[in-house]
């Protein structure tokens, strides 16, 4: 299978991070702001970009500060049955983040699309860890 990865450093305490991957306010200050659902082990979240685009995230595994485990359960068909994983460790004072997109099927064009978006997302999360502005889908600051 095909996975999109990716490796960077946050200036944030790991529990911040994994804050902001784990409570719909921290997701909508960096991913989209329609986010909503559950997101305790074996809840859904929902993410909407405007009114065409929905995906929906089961919360398959969390281990607190360190692994965080989604399987996507209504999307694209592209999305669904891949799993977005984020790995937190500390390196050098910082919050070390591996990331990864799994289970694609295919490197598509699709793929080399959600690749680049997953990029910028992912800045956005840096962003609002380390000064609490990020730039999700939807908010003042992100840009089309």
């Amino acid at each position: 299978m095909i996975a999109i990865r990716h490796q960077f450093h946050i200036a944030a305490p790991r529990e911040a991070v994994f804050k902001a991957l784990t409570t719909i306010a921290g997701l909508s200050n960096w991913w989209t702001t329609e986010t909503s659902g559950s997101t305790a082990t074996g809840g859904v979240i929902d993410f909407r970009f405007g009114p065409v685009w929905k995906n929906s995230m089961k919360v398959n595994e969390q281990q607190e500060n360190s692994l965080l485990d989604w399987e996507c359960v209504e999307g694209a068909n592209d999305w669904l049955g891949t799993h977005i994983t984020f790995r937190l460790d500390e390196n050098e004072g910082k919050t070390r983040v591996n990331f990864e997109h799994s289970g694609w099927n295919e490197a598509n064009e699709f793929f080399a699309s959600c690749n680049f978006s997953w990029a910028r997302y992912l800045e956005s999360l840096r962003q609002y860890c380390q000064t609490g502005n990020g730039e999700a889908f939807g908010s003042a600051g992100y840009r089309k």
